[in-house]
């Protein structure tokens, strides 16, 4: 038997399962990486670029990708820095905001990290937790588990725990307060250190970009007295300038700039309060800058 000569694909691995699949693929969707996933099948060909997705457990794509498995993989930066995989990072995605802290029970008369010297810490996190506590000099005994790390005091299996915190509200529920914040987390793209097909690689990490970039923006368009320009510019700075076009009444002009999605409603208000009228804002799918 002889092996295919054909070089193989570039590789991109998602999760398999939960929010984060969705998400993921709703992303490349929208930067033209379009396919279709066979039921229960691992893989899955792009349409219109050379590319294979494969469908993975999200806590494996780093090591799968820094072996070589995948070329590029969509992950936890929290479960990257975990597995200890040396990786490239290419992208922050936007998504999957999270935060990693360490809490204790509500009437714990624990106060300072250093007073768990010795103590038990449950986490699934125990790589990112040593190295934390390494730097302040404490040493604790690590409980290592794979879920239902937020019982664990009242088990009395931990003297604390060490877990990813959304909302909060599993907190409230087990009695539970933050004693302090190892690090925030978001999704990302991540490249092997020797991608087979860095051109397409280079390729993708742009198309998300923009996607990742216009999901930020908006584009507010607006009319102004040419006596308050400078104001309004002030305000609506836009990536590297507004732009300004002459209306038929050269005491007016127009204005469009891009404006941070979550600051427009802030931005729009100003505006109307230095003579602002017909303030649209519109939503962005897709840019270079």
């Amino acid at each position: 038997m002889t092996s295919d000569p054909r070089p193989r694909l570039l590789r991109i691995g998602l999760p398999s399962k939960g929010r984060l699949a969705e998400v993921s693929a709703q992303l490349l969707s929208e930067a033209g990486l379009n396919f279709r996933r066979p039921e229960r099948s691992l893989f899955a060909r792009c349409r219109d670029m050379p590319v294979e997705v494969t469908f993975l457990r999200t806590d494996d794509i780093p090591v799968l990708c820094a072996e070589g498995a995948i070329d590029l993989g969509v992950t936890g930066a929290d479960l990257v820095a975990e597995s200890g995989a040396s990786l490239v990072h290419r992208l922050d995605l936007g998504i999957g905001s999270c935060r990693l802290a360490l809490c204790v029970a509500e009437g714990s008369d624990v106060a300072d990290p250093r007073q768990l010297a010795g103590r038990r810490i449950a986490t699934s996190f125990p790589r990112i937790t040593r190295d934390w506590l390494a730097a302040r000099g404490v040493t604790a005994h690590f409980v290592e588990l794979s879920g239902s790390v937020e019982i664990m005091i009242q088990l009395e299996v931990a003297d604390a725990i060490v877990d990813l915190v959304e909302t909060g509200s599993t907190l409230a529920a087990n009695r539970l307060r933050v004693l302090d914040e190892i690090g925030r987390y978001e999704t990302v793209l991540v490249q092997n250190h020797h991608v087979c097909d860095a051109a397409t690689a280079d390729r993708i990490v742009r198309r998300l970009q923009g996607i990742v970039i216009a999901r930020s923006y908006s584009l507010l368009e607006y009319n102004i007295p040419r006596a308050r320009l400078a104001e309004a510019e002030s305000i609506t700075p836009g990536f590297k300038s507004p732009t300004v076009s002459a209306l038929e009444d050269p005491s007016w002009c127009a204005v469009r700039a891009m404006v941070r999605r979550g600051e427009a409603h802030g931005i729009m208000e100003r505006l109307e309060a230095i003579g602002a009228s017909a303030i649209i804002e519109t939503e962005i799918a897709n840019c270079r800058l």
